[in-house]
């Protein structure tokens, strides 16, 4: 079975060319100072001085879940942050109260490596998030200052409700394979060795957990606001792992150094929130509809659709394909529309997912773009995942980011900057085997790849050298002060296959016609 290599990758070329210490699923969290690393990018002396005077305290901020409650949170105490809010579009922000403070807005998931590495002093982010770094990384340096209140939920592990009732004393003596799917690898696995199951693999997961049992998966780890809410995604209850809440973290090495007192005495005043300052919102309570298990056998075609931003343009070449699908896009969430093919099931899981999905197996077909399946060919180059069809849709070009400081036009000026340097050269990216791969196909020299998960342009320049980012005309990359140096290459969405998987007459052939439609339907195009 294949597996999604994670966090970050550290290369050395030697002498003659080949690869030291490659560290596969590590996330180094060694602090790099700015003060130390080489003068040969000519960055500027204040790397955030186009905000104003030297930093001296730095807070990471999440987007997504906790943002509004969080910046009523930070109004309340009278910050002064202007436009933290759903419609920013600069991820950096001046406090007016606290002149030497600087605020920056991550994902989440990103905010708890950051405070750990020592580029943040402070950070708010999810209690789940700090337990899936810590768990694994038990010296990492975090300090929990504050359980602020808000964001409550569970993190559950779950199973589908057609399963028999499970409870950890009978997954104890399992003697099949456990396979738990879940964005959380780290807990996952942590909670499988803890509890001494015989046999268990770990999907990691860029999310859609709730989609993989019973088929795909016997459990899935996931966070809910609460047990009902587990029960209305199609899944039971196994075991209540932890409760989460929004957390108020920092660095060990500045908590002890610095003076952060009157900063986190500022949100102390403030808790526990009042009622009119949680504004948290709502999760869309999925119908009723559409978790019964496959009825499948070995010739139904098992095809994965995207989420997200892609089901509008993925519905509508469906249906230009004369493929009717209920429910997709679906305002509940269901994630198991049905279609009007014999023999076809289908499921609605991230794009990220699909390749090494279809590749272990548990999908035949899936639309996906053909960036991941690129990031996904790097580390697997021998991968059964096949791209079968361009579909022409979705196109962006996968690129090399700088930031404008830096005095490098193209890849090449930019190798003769950074291979004479004696600290680590930062490519963020959330493609990072790509980005793995284009560092040290170009001879980087000593570099490390930071895995982002979104929001990836707010690491330049403090917090990375070196992007490979998506692009579909780059005016985000210049709002934010960034260049492009190098493209990679184009990408499109595109359906991809099993090429070993099709062993049956009958599911060979419903395949080949649903391929035809979809070619026919992209030509009408």
């Amino acid at each position: 079975m294949l597996s999604r290599p994670t966090w970050v990758v550290s290369h050395r070329p030697t002498c003659g060319g080949h690869l030291n210490s490659v560290k596969k699923n590590h996330v180094s969290l060694s602090l790099t100072p700015l003060q130390k690393r080489s003068p040969r990018l000519r960055r500027p002396k204040r790397c955030w001085g186009y905000w104003g005077e030297k930093v001296t305290v730095k807070i990471a901020l999440p987007k997504g879940r906790l943002l509004e409650t969080t910046s009523a949170l930070l109004q309340a105490a009278d910050w002064g942050l202007e436009d933290y809010d759903e419609s920013m579009r600069n991820y950096r922000l001046q406090s007016r109260r606290f002149t030497d403070l600087q605020a920056k807005v991550f994902n989440e998931r990103d905010i708890p490596v950051q405070v750990a590495i020592g580029n943040y002093d402070l950070g708010i982010c999810g209690l789940d998030w700090v337990e899936e770094l810590s768990i694994k990384f038990t010296s990492a340096a975090l300090v929990r200052l504050r359980d602020l209140g808000y964001g409550e939920g569970i993190l559950c592990l779950a199973a589908s409700r057609s399963q028999p009732v499970l409870n950890l004393e009978e997954l104890r003596v399992e003697p099949d394979l456990i396979r738990i799917a879940s964005e959380y690898p780290n807990l996952a696995e942590h909670l499988a060795l803890s509890q001494r199951l015989r046999r268990f693999s770990i999907f990691p997961l860029w999310g859609a957990a709730e989609a993989y049992p019973p088929e795909s998966a016997t459990l899935a780890l996931l966070s809910c606001r609460t047990e009902q809410d587990v029960l209305d995604r199609g899944l039971v209850p196994v075991n209540v792992i932890q409760n989460n809440s929004a957390l108020l973290i920092a660095n060990r090495s500045s908590w002890e150094q610095k003076n952060l007192s009157e900063i986190v005495e500022s949100i102390d005043r403030q808790l526990p929130l009042s009622v009119t300052n949680r504004k948290e919102t709502a999760a869309k309570k999925p119908a009723g509809m559409g978790y019964e298990p496959w009825q499948a056998d070995e010739d139904t075609v098992r095809i994965a659709l995207p989420d997200g931003h892609q089901q509008a343009p993925t519905a509508k070449l469906l249906g230009n394909a004369g493929i009717r699908v209920e429910d997709y896009p679906s305002e509940n969430g269901n994630r198991r529309p049905a279609a009007d093919i014999e023999g076809v099931v289908i499921k609605v899981i991230r794009p990220q997912d699909m390749p090494l999905q279809v590749a272990n197996g548990n999908f035949d077909l899936a639309i996906t773009g053909r960036d991941w399946l690129t990031d996904h060919l790097a580390v697997f180059p021998s991968s059964p995942a096949t791209e079968l069809l361009d579909l022409k849709s979705s196109k962006v070009k996968i690129v090399a980011v700088v930031s404008n400081e830096v005095p490098a036009d193209d890849i090449f000026s930019l190798r003769q900057l950074v291979t004479r340097q004696n600290t680590p050269f930062r490519v963020a990216s959330e493609y990072v085997n790509i980005a793995d791969k284009y560092a040290r196909d170009n001879h980087l020299g000593m570099y490390k790849v930071v895995p982002t998960w979104g929001a990836t342009e707010a690491f330049l320049p403090e917090d990375a050298d070196l992007l490979i980012e998506n692009t579909e005309t780059g005016r985000t990359i210049a709002r934010h002060n960034l260049k492009i140096i190098d493209t990679l290459f184009k990408s499109t969405g595109c359906l991809i296959g099993n090429k070993d998987a099709a062993t049956s007459p009958l599911k060979k052939e419903r395949i080949r016609l649903i391929v035809e439609k979809l070619e026919a339907a992209v030509g009408r195009e």
